[in-house]
């Protein structure tokens, strides 16, 4: 991945004086990066305390009783794992970090997620069922509350940032419940 990195690097150093404009090299390394870095800077708070309830709710105890409310779900879409307690608790944090649209928080408890699915698999260098219908609902992601958007959309001066509330729950419930679908479909033909 890293040579990747340095070859699409390099390819656009190239491709800059190749047209004769070594500018636009500068106007990347001194102008987009500071946006790159107050985007990442103003997006740290937003996170920051949503992985920090999330802590909290895992360590007060309310996510076991949240797990075991979505145990029927819980059954249904992740076969393998149903009984790993741990599993079943990374998996409820980072669906719950998603649909609260916190993504990049959810990717540390998806992590552990895979980790814990990864202990009780059987055959190691291959996905599981549930390994890949928890990759599936995590692509799709239900947002009931996009909050990087939302904040997003309030620092380029929209007027009603959370104005997409509406269409982004239709379209990611939407994609879900396709996305559950065909996962389910393809593990019966296994």
């Amino acid at each position: 991945m890293r040579k990747l990195w340095i070859g699409l690097i390099f390819m656009g150093i190239f491709f800059s004086f190749a047209n004769g404009r070594p500018e636009v090299l500068t106007d990347v390394l001194l102008f987009d990066l500071q946006k790159a870095v107050d985007l990442i800077i103003s997006l740290v708070p937003v996170m920051a305390f949503w992985t920090g309830m999330m802590r909290i709710v895992e360590k007060s105890g309310i996510l076991n009783k949240i797990s075991k409310f979505l145990r029927p779900a819980v059954r249904f879409l992740f076969k393998e794992v149903q009984n790993d307690t741990n599993a079943v608790n990374a998996i409820v944090m980072t669906i719950a970090a998603n649909m609260l649209g916190i993504g990049n928080s959810a990717t540390a408890f998806g992590i552990k997620a895979m980790q814990e699915m990864q202990k009780i698999n059987s055959d190691k260098k291959t996905a599981n069922n549930a390994m890949c219908m928890f990759l599936i609902i995590n692509v799709s992601s239900i947002q009931l509350i996009p909050l990087s958007i939302i904040k997003l959309r309030a620092d380029s001066g929209a007027a009603v940032p959370a104005d997409i509330m509406l269409p982004t729950i239709a379209a990611t419930t939407f994609s879900t419940i396709v996305a559950v679908m065909l996962a389910k479909y393809y593990e019966r033909k296994m």
